[in-house]
């Protein structure tokens, strides 16, 4: 696992996420596996038409979702894109305040899937961790292969 602050995932439900798309735009799958003590659930999905990104940003929703809402611990998520970390820990504060714009006035992509996972990062007590992709860790490969799962493979 990457370096964390002493203690962070004492007692935490601990989530690795990852997307996968064949062909981008195309049939794309996403994945989540969640630990919480000596528990692990596994969540896959996927959509006939779409792009990385949203199985991303899919994954990390549908982990949220299914935490139970009696849990009011620590939760903290590992992702290999970049995209969802720097959108949900930096970009999404500059395109509340321009009305869902990014810098260039341009309208944010994807805004559907951020509004929905502001709301769930809002309402959680969330670290967001990076993770480097195909790399070796376990949690991440387990999440890659749960996305590729995931793809339809009817179209």
């Amino acid at each position: 696992m990457p370096e964390l602050p002493p203690g962070a995932l004492d007692g935490a439900l601990v989530i690795y996420t990852d997307g996968a798309c064949s062909g981008n735009p195309g049939p794309g799958g996403w994945g989540a596996i969640m630990y919480f003590g000596n528990k692990t659930k596994e969540l896959k999905g996927g959509e006939r038409e779409t792009t990385n990104n949203r199985m991303e940003m899919m994954a990390v929703i549908k982990a949220l979702e299914a935490i139970k809402p009696s849990y009011q611990g620590k939760v903290v998520i590992f992702t290999d894109s970049t995209y969802v970390l720097k959108g949900i820990t930096e970009w999404i504060h500059g395109w509340k305040k321009r009305g869902w714009k990014k810098a260039d006035k341009k309208p944010v992509v994807n805004k559907d899937l951020w509004i929905r996972l502001d709301a769930l990062n809002q309402s959680r007590d969330i670290t967001w961790q990076w993770v480097k992709g195909h790399a070796g860790d376990i949690g991440n490969e387990r999440a890659d292969a749960l996305a590729g799962e995931g793809i339809p493979r009817d179209r």
